[in-house]
This record gives C-alpha cells, structure tokens and sequence, in this order.
C-alpha cells in the first residue's frame, strides 16, 4: 500500500450505503489478504480523517484522593 497523505483524503458526506450486519463481502477478502502493516496504516488514516490530528493527544491521568464519609 503507497503512502497516503490525509490531506489528499476527501471524505464524501453525501454517499450513504446500508450494508446487512453479517455481509460476507468482497471487502473482508480484500482486507484478510493485505499485510498487517497495511491495516494498520488504514486505521490511522480513518482516525486522522474523522477525528483530526488534536485526537492524537492522550487523555490527562488526574489523581484525586476523596475522604471516605463512612470511614
């Protein structure tokens, strides 16, 4: 798989398909037959697409002690 740049990604917001749940489709074929690599950077470019580069950031880890009313 070449290397796609996100920017060169359009996403169309106006095609909407329907598929049933369980389609054993020509598309599962085509992804167990790339490399794993491969999937992988797919992901990344579906995150990048609908979530943007901010996504990348972790969540911050805040610590809190709460006194316990029972204790």
């Amino acid at each position: 798989m070449e290397n796609i740049e996100v920017k060169e990604v359009k996403l169309d917001k106006r095609a909407f398909t329907t598929v049933p749940l369980f389609d054993e489709s020509a598309d599962k074929a085509y992804w167990l037959s790339q490399s794993p690599q491969d999937r992988i950077s797919h992901i990344e470019i579906l995150r990048q697409v609908n979530y943007g580069d901010r996504a990348t950031s972790r969540l911050q880890r805040i610590l809190e002690i709460a006194k316990c009313e029972w204790c």
